[in-house]
């Protein structure tokens, strides 16, 4: 199951054996910046690490929008039944009780004073960055502000438009570490084991290592703003508007593009596991989401019709919003692509 949110203000879940939309939610009134999918996951308990617990208990969803908003969704399981929210508005803004038709719907989370522009989520934790500067932590479950959750080193990052990178504490709220280097808006970090990726609209991308906040490796090859990144242990995947791009992990070495021009005129999103990858793409006057499947243990670059050697699958997490400014070509425009 693939979701994914638009400038059409709706979240949507697809079926992807089959390419079907098979839900349509509606609840947002203006563009969903920013997605974070929650997987039951266990986490320390109340009376600390001796005592795990799993939440959340079954898969959800966090949204964030322009709507200075966030929303919390169950997401459906295979073989539930088909469900696509309406609304009579010709604005397209739902009401409350259109919204509380949709049994998909769990809350909506209210405090950010300006559009929400990235989400993360562990264990029944939110952490949420917007335009208003603020950094939010909630409560996936009760929807409550300020909820600390003990998690591996018991931190968050955050980028921002003054180009720094930001690593705070999850206990007292300080910032543990000031990562300086890039030049313009850091829009995008993902995060595995050990190292933090940043990626900004200077078209650099910048590994730090999430202990110590050091630099590590600097990526550069892009020609305009980064519009999407995601790493695991091993690799990197950024995109931009010319390109989608392979990098060593360990080394910070370019390994190879997964598309680039003249098939490809924008590369919006990008997220990877151990048998899908899909990115959102502009392909010339179509905007579209294309999914490959390596369900035949292939390489991502083989799979879209690059040369070179096979590799094992990798298991990653989700990505993150566009790098550029909220007024930029950073997102998927109008209608999801069918």
């Amino acid at each position: 199951m693939l979701a994914s949110g638009s400038t059409d203000r709706t979240l949507r879940i697809w079926d992807l054996e089959t390419a079907k939309n098979t839900h349509t939610f509606i609840g947002h009134t203006s563009t969903i910046r920013c997605i974070a999918v929650a997987r039951p996951t266990w986490i320390d308990g109340a009376d600390g690490p001796n005592r795990k617990e799993k939440w959340p208990k079954q898969a959800m969803i966090v949204t964030g929008s322009r709507d200075n908003t966030l929303r919390v969704w169950r997401f459906p399981r295979p073989g539930d039944p088909e469900y696509h929210g309406t609304t009579a508005a010709e604005d397209l803004n739902p009401t409350d009780e259109e919204i509380e038709l949709n049994p998909y719907h769990l809350k909506a989370l209210q405090g950010h004073e300006h559009a929400v522009r990235s989400v993360a989520v562990h264990g029944r934790t939110i952490v949420s960055g917007s335009y208003d500067t603020t950094v939010r932590v909630w409560d996936l479950i009760t929807g409550e502000e300020n909820v600390v959750i003990d998690t591996l080193r018991q931190q968050t990052c955050s980028g921002s438009m003054d180009g720094t990178v930001r690593i705070w504490s999850l206990i007292d709220g300080s910032a543990r570490h000031i990562l300086t280097g890039h030049t313009s808006l850091v829009g995008l970090l993902s995060v595995s084991s050990n190292s933090l990726v940043s990626a900004a609209a200077d078209a650099m991308v910048k590994i730090w290592n999430l202990s110590d906040g050091k630099l590590q490796h600097t990526l550069t090859g892009h020609l305009g703003a980064v519009t999407c990144v995601q790493n695991d242990d091993e690799k990197v995947i950024t995109g931009a508007d010319e390109s989608l791009k392979v990098w060593n992990m360990k080394d910070g070495t370019f390994d190879r593009d997964l598309l680039k021009k003249p098939t490809v005129t924008g590369v919006w999103q990008i997220a990877f596991d151990g048998r899908f990858c899909v990115a959102a793409t502009n392909q010339y006057d179509d905007t579209m989401v294309e999914v490959w499947d390596f369900a035949d243990s292939r390489a991502p670059n083989d799979a879209v019709g690059n040369d070179g050697e096979d590799e094992e699958d990798e298991d990653v997490g989700a990505d993150d919003d566009g790098a550029e400014s909220d007024d930029e070509a950073g997102e998927v425009s109008g209608s999801h692509a069918q």
